[in-house]
């Protein structure tokens, strides 16, 4: 059970960490509804978007079935050296989003499910899907590490807890599109503590994997 909860907490503290940046995005997206960009295209594409991420990020986990789980561990430098790298970055850092816009026109048929599939299978959702992937290079860098050294058992638990926060990150980015003040605080110090919460992310890897133990001076 302790197990259990020390994956979820790793996945929680991962996803958070490498979607802070999202959000915005997210926000910014949630400010364009109109009759033609509803709720479900931002959810769909964010979905789908992230799909692409895990499915990019997968080869982490089939190379720790190989390779020794201390020395899988060294792919912890790699969130610690993206942790810096943001930490270095971060007076010029801007975060650039594109904004959706499309001439599609929604379906005029008066089945309500044949409507539903189609406004979700639009170009909108796409957008959004490619919006999120485009955005989730530094995610990709946390999450081959994350993934390696895991059995399958660790890796299905920290899909589902990926899976379950993209729908809360959601719903958490929908509903302070509409607090402009959360907001403003979010976008103006929530990527303050980034770089610490990645560069703390890489030493637990490199620590839970036993890495350090190949280190002489820390024998």
């Amino acid at each position: 059970m302790n197990k259990i909860s020390t994956i979820i907490t790793e996945g929680i503290i991962a996803f958070v960490a490498t979607n802070i940046d999202d959000i915005i995005i997210l926000l910014l997206f949630f400010s364009q509804l109109n009759t033609q960009f509803r709720r479900r295209h931002i959810f769909v594409g964010q979905y789908l978007g992230f799909t692409a991420i895990i499915i990019a990020s997968l080869p982490g986990f089939f190379g720790g079935l190989i390779l020794p789980r201390a020395w899988i561990g060294l792919l912890g430098i790699l969130p610690i050296a993206i942790g810096i790298k943001q930490l270095i970055n971060q007076e010029t850092e801007n975060i650039e989003v594109q904004t959706v816009t499309t001439n599609f026109k929604p379906s005029t048929t008066s089945n309500p499910i044949l409507s539903f599939i189609w406004s979700v299978l639009s170009p909108q959702t796409y957008k959004v899907a490619a919006v999120t992937f485009a955005n989730g290079g530094d995610n990709i860098g946390i999450y081959i590490p994350l993934f390696a050294g895991n059995s399958f058992d660790s890796l299905l638990v920290i899909l589902i807890v990926f899976f379950i926060m993209v729908g809360i990150w959601c719903a958490v980015a929908y509903f302070l599109a509409r607090q402009a003040t959360i907001a403003y605080i979010l976008s103006r110090y929530g990527k303050t503590a980034v770089p610490f919460i990645l560069i703390g992310l890489g030493l637990y890897i490199m620590y839970e994997r036993g890495t350090f133990t190949l280190l002489p001076w820390l024998k």
